[in-house]
């Protein structure tokens, strides 16, 4: 018996944090699910375009995803956030985050079936946390970042649905999949257009990501931006087209000016940059 109890410990991939939070929107409290870290837990795979850092199964644990256990969650009310806003949500707007605990429970269970925030995360749960986290955004001020939080909210949303369509096709996750990268696309280019007009400042954001394995600062959320405009923006109108690849062809020759490689710009990085540069480059020219 004990050596079993010993064997369950030691398949354990999450703890529940000592420190209790409690909700801005409802007051209840209660404790993170954080993942443990070393053990073979995660093994590094590929670094795909949209720079997800991708991880294989381990025999022993199986199939690990970091980003489930991101957000935080009210487990009464499902009011979410990044874990260092969660206690910063405005005053003002407490009130109106607990009022709309009914619109974003049922909104959040049309899309994520069977989730339950009380429980152990499974990989549902954490979709629809990105998905909360990507609605109660709305409540933040200016100062808080809110716009550019909403866009890593979505895409990491996106990628999770990525695997949920692998476990569960012909379930529409990879179309879902397809419009939160939509939406991911507009959020991380109207962020960049609010803080060069001074409406909206990205200072409130610590860590770019936008995975959890790396952090590519400032010149990783141009690339992004670059990125999603390139695959999921402007598409019918030749004319429309050109000029939304003609900016993103701009944002990223930005990231050439900033230096060689460092710290937060990687050789890798610096490599997926590039690529999407000269394919931004190729489609301009052949289209005129």
């Amino acid at each position: 018996m004990k050596k079993k109890q010993e064997e369950e410990k030691e398949l354990k991939i999450t703890f529940l944090s000592k420190k209790e939070f409690e909700c801005p929107a409802c007051e209840t409290s209660f404790r993170k699910e954080e993942l443990l870290s070393g053990g073979g837990r995660l093994i590094a795979g590929k670094l795909t375009d949209e720079l997800h850092r991708l991880y294989e199964p381990s025999a022993k644990y199986g199939e690990v995803f970091p980003l489930v256990y991101q957000s935080i969650v009210c487990p009464e009310c499902w009011f979410a956030s990044m874990e260092g806003d969660f206690a910063l949500l405005p005053g003002e707007n407490r009130e109106k985050a607990a009022k709309a605990a009914e619109k974003r429970i049922k909104d959040t269970t049309l899309i994520f079936p069977n989730v339950d925030f009380r429980d152990s995360r499974t990989l549902m749960d954490g979709a629809a946390s990105q998905y909360l986290t990507l609605l109660c955004y709305d409540f933040y001020n200016k100062q808080a970042s809110p716009t550019i939080k909403q866009g890593l909210a979505s895409l990491r949303c996106a990628w999770l649905l990525d695997e949920l369509n692998k476990k569960y096709p012909e379930q529409h996750y990879d179309w879902l999949g397809i419009l939160f990268r939509k939406k991911a696309q507009y959020l991380y280019n109207e962020a960049l257009s609010r803080e060069q007009s001074g409406k909206e400042t990205l200072s409130g954001m610590k860590a770019f990501g936008p995975d959890t394995d790396k952090n590519y600062s400032y010149e990783g959320m141009l690339y992004i931006c670059a990125y999603l405009r390139y695959k999921f923006g402007p598409a019918h109108d030749a004319a429309q087209r050109k000029t939304s690849l003609e900016d993103a062809r701009r944002t990223i020759a930005k990231l050439f000016g900033m230096g060689k490689s460092s710290k937060d710009k990687p050789g890798a990085f610096l490599e997926h940059a590039r690529n999407l540069y000269d394919t931004l480059n190729k489609e301009i020219t052949e289209n005129g």
